[in-house]
């Protein structure tokens, strides 16, 4: 099996550029011997900033999102040529909140994939279910049509460039977390839904974070699993003290 560990800081809609880089500072001197791959993922407007402090370092460089359009009239978006610009590596695409919150739908999503692989970013793909959908025994099927509809028209040379997190919306910022044991099953089923999809190498290779409440003390639970290829670190990211344990779980 060649899959490495992957953990990755969605810092969301906090930090100034200052904050931003000394956060991002902490981390590189931190995870400078870390075995594992890393990211962080700032704010746009501190994308420029903390790019400059994780240059040369083994931290890789995210966005939280993009335009599902190059350029144009697109008043707010930001696009792929402008993240390539600041040394953006990574687009993290799907998160709940861009679909729950700002109604972005499969299609939506799926245009902003192929265009940031298109683009050579590397992109992480959130797909997850929410709290009633679990309850009402639908969390696999939510699971398989949002990696479907996500990859639809990815060529599996691009499929190496994408990496799925696997985030329980009721889970997210909530305390609560799945069990190793649930959190594991739909990891399984999601290597299951690509191997389908594409083939068995693929699934075999392709490296699956979970994400919804990881901190240090469940993060070595949740690894320990066979499918948990890594974390998407949402409020734990924001600051070293909380990110550095897991990230070197």
């Amino acid at each position: 099996m060649s899959r490495n560990y992957f953990i990755a800081g969605n810092w969301k809609m906090h930090k100034t550029r200052a904050e931003a880089a000394a956060l991002a500072k902490e981390l590189v001197a931190a995870l400078k011997d870390g075995r594992h791959k890393y990211l962080v993922a700032p704010s746009f407007t501190a994308l420029e900033t903390v790019a400059a402090v994780v240059k040369g370092s083994n931290i890789l460089l995210g966005a939280q999102n993009c335009a599902a359009e190059e350029e144009g009239a697109h008043t707010g978006e930001v696009s792929v040529l402008q993240l390539k610009d600041l040394g953006v590596q990574s687009v993290i695409l799907g998160h709940s909140e861009r679909r729950h919150l700002y109604k972005e739908d499969d299609g939506l999503v799926n245009r902003k994939v192929r265009l940031a692989l298109k683009h050579g970013f590397d992109v992480i793909l959130c797909v997850g279910e929410l709290l009633e959908e679990r309850e009402a025994g639908k969390a696999e099927a939510v699971c398989r049509r949002q990696t479907v509809e996500g990859l639809k028209g990815v060529s599996a040379a691009d499929l190496q460039r994408v990496t799925i997190a696997y985030e329980p919306v009721w889970a997210i910022g909530t305390g609560k977390t799945a069990t190793p044991e649930d959190a594991d099953a739909i990891h399984a089923y999601i290597r299951k839904v690509i191997a389908e999809a594409f083939c068995p190498a693929a699934a075999e290779n392709i490296v699956i974070q979970y994400g919804g409440s990881v901190k240090p003390d469940n993060a070595a639970a949740l690894m320990a699993k066979e499918n948990i290829d890594g974390a998407l670190v949402g409020g734990a990211s924001l600051k070293a003290d909380a990110f550095v344990p897991i990230a070197k779980f």
